[in-house]
């Protein structure tokens, strides 16, 4: 009864009988620090923190790199399993049925029909005499790199895209309150030259002129509207969100960084998932070529089995049951069409490939730097000139009004000129964020890092 049981056991064990695995747990982002929350801090905005925090938590695109990642580390353990031995266990239970028909010399065989019961425990390991496997296992490695940068690349493009639409909503929002202060300043300026008409003071044509410019800032307005809601649908896909407004701080609480380097190495672009990527697959491709190379070689195969053989089961455990078999297997192709070598010649050619790629991530690093820092000094600039032609245009309208105190200006005087102060401050209003916006871009062109801290990682 017992050998009965054993056997019913060791028949179920070769059995390929496919598991159900435990639904795992959904994966999410996994690294918080790619989002360099302490130079988002510096923005002094809670609210943009927040809703990076949110992103972290909720986009999708994070989630699907942190699951690329995961991807690529069970592919290095795929491959690290080829250079362990193989064991199997591959038993069969048949009955063999036989005609007369069999014979050797003049003796006959006569027809018989019985059992077979063959249960081998098979092994087999390649030696790894030439490091091919390794090499495999080495070049699979460089592609999980390859992955985890393209995963930090991701965090970085995500944030910096997130925020710059952050700033240019909070524009959109201010633009709104400076369009709708215009609308309201020409409708009375509209209101005012209307009784000019009436009274004989202005002709028709001053009067059009008026109400042909309302109806510009009202499509402007309209405009500011669409970019708005826009603004906010695309952020509400960043995080995930099906409907409900972005929580962002009002215009005149937002700050720029101030006391940034103006001058880095070019050495910072070795920081960029870029130039990691393509240093990352020279290694990879170099591995492959490698590999490649030793295909040329002879391989060695060491195999064996042990188990069981017999034609009744009451035998099965018996000594002479028993089976043992071992020993080298050395095979080399001797011709194979050419496929190896050119396989070869494919793998030199992607690592050529790989070299120009690398070459060209350098200059692009160094391009969108110097790009950056053209933008970010011009932005500076033009924020500066602004905020200047701001102030004197301030001075111009409080004049208007002093004026017109003292009867020397008149009401139309007043309205013009603060519709002249609220035009330089949309400019004004734009510049800021550009600035803003220019200093999240040369933060992407770094590579994510905080540009304060810039020069101590050269």
């Amino acid at each position: 009864m017992k050998k009965k049981i054993i056997i019913t056991l060791l028949i179920l064990a070769a059995i390929n009988i496919p598991a159900f695995a435990k639904s795992s747990q959904p994966v999410f982002a996994n690294h918080i620090e790619y989002m360099n929350l302490a130079w988002w801090k510096n923005f002094n905005d809670e609210n943009l923190t927040n809703n990076l925090l949110k992103l972290y938590e909720n986009n999708y695109d994070l989630k699907n790199a942190a699951l690329k990642v995961k991807e690529n580390e069970q592919a290095v353990k795929i491959q690290f399993a080829n250079e362990l031995p193989q064991i199997g266990l591959s038993g069969q239970l048949y009955r063999d049925m036989r005609s007369s028909m069999q014979q050797f010399g003049s003796m006959q065989i006569p027809s018989y029909a019985q059992y077979n019961y063959y249960l081998p425990i098979t092994a087999s390991y390649e030696v790894d005499i030439w490091g091919s496997n390794r090499l495999r296992t080495k070049s699979i490695k460089e592609q999980l790199e390859i992955v985890k940068q393209a995963e930090r690349a991701t965090y970085i493009a995500l944030t910096s895209d997130f925020a710059a639409d952050y700033y240019n909503l909070i524009r959109a929002d201010e633009f709104l309150k400076i369009q709708n202060e215009l609308i309201k300043t020409q409708e009375e300026i509209v209101s005012k030259v209307k009784d000019k008409y009436d009274i004989g003071l202005c002709t028709i044509n001053d009067l059009l002129a008026e109400q042909r410019l309302l109806t510009i800032l009202k499509e402007e307005r309209n405009r500011h509207i669409k970019t708005r809601n826009t603004l906010i649908d695309t952020m509400r896909v960043y995080l995930s969100y099906s409907s409900g407004d972005i929580e962002r701080s009002n215009y005149d609480n937002i700050v720029i960084l101030t006391g940034i380097p103006a001058e880095y190495s070019t050495s910072i672009i070795e920081n960029r998932p870029d130039y990691l990527q393509e240093q990352a697959n020279i290694k990879r491709i170099g591995f492959d070529v490698k590999v490649a190379r030793r295909e040329f070689l002879p391989k060695f195969i060491i195999f064996g089995q042990i188990g069981l053989n017999a034609y009744h089961l009451d035998t099965l455990f018996n000594s002479a049951s028993q089976m043992f078999s071992a020993g080298v297997l050395p095979s080399i192709d001797l011709f194979a069409g050419g496929r190896k070598i050119a396989m070869l010649k494919l793998k030199k050619f992607q690592y050529e490939e790989a070299l120009n790629s690398y070459q060209k991530a350098i200059l692009t690093g160094i391009k969108d730097m110097n790009s950056g820092l053209v933008e970010y000094n011009e932005a500076q600039e033009n924020y500066k000139e602004s905020a200047e032609r701001l102030k004197m245009q301030r001075q111009t309208y409080f004049l208007a009004i002093d004026k017109q105190e003292i009867g020397s200006a008149s009401d139309l005087d007043v309205l013009y000129a603060k519709e002249a102060y609220l035009m330089v401050k949309k400019d004004e209003v734009s510049n800021k964020i550009n600035t803003i916006i220019s200093t999240i871009g040369l933060y992407k062109a770094a590579g994510g890092i905080d540009l304060y801290k810039i020069n101590e990682n050269i």
